[in-house]
């Protein structure tokens, strides 16, 4: 494996694991990754984006898959966390996973997603717009894009 394909696949995964109800970082890889002026940023914005994505994906197959589980002790989002993302959700509706880049509500309000059977064609547009703008805004904030 040549070190490209191995920042490559480390940068998405990073992304992967913190779209995910499981505790990640991927914005230090990224801006990692920019900083050695090594790899196209567009193509490690994307990378990031397209694992963040896939790993919000996961929490909306979580939350339509297993939601008649979320009272167990082992379900992967607090009730608590459950609740204020529910919360926000029926506050803001669909528009609610514009907010699914934040942390510590992020990761929950996909799952929600999941559960109120948001239609998926309706979250990935909402989910890439705030995924992918944050990696943007990353990117710049880095002066990649000047």
């Amino acid at each position: 494996m040549t070190a490209a394909v191995g920042a490559y696949l480390g940068l998405f995964l990073a992304a992967f694991l913190a779209a995910t109800v499981l505790p990640a970082q991927s914005e230090t890889a990224l801006v990692v990754l920019i900083l050695t002026g090594d790899y196209p940023v567009v193509a490690l914005v994307t990378v990031a984006s397209v694992g963040n994505i896939l790993g919000s994906v996961v929490n909306w197959s979580l939350g339509r898959g297993i939601a008649r589980f979320r009272t167990r002790r082992w379900f992967p989002v607090s009730a608590k966390s459950l609740d204020a993302a529910g919360r926000w959700y029926g506050r803001y509706g669909k528009w609610s996973l514009l907010a699914s880049w934040l942390p510590v509500i992020g990761d929950p309000i996909t799952v929600a997603a999941g559960i109120l059977r948001v239609p998926l064609a309706t979250f990935l547009v909402l989910v890439s717009v705030a995924k992918v703008g944050r990696y943007a805004v990353l990117a710049l904030a880095t002066g990649a894009w000047s």
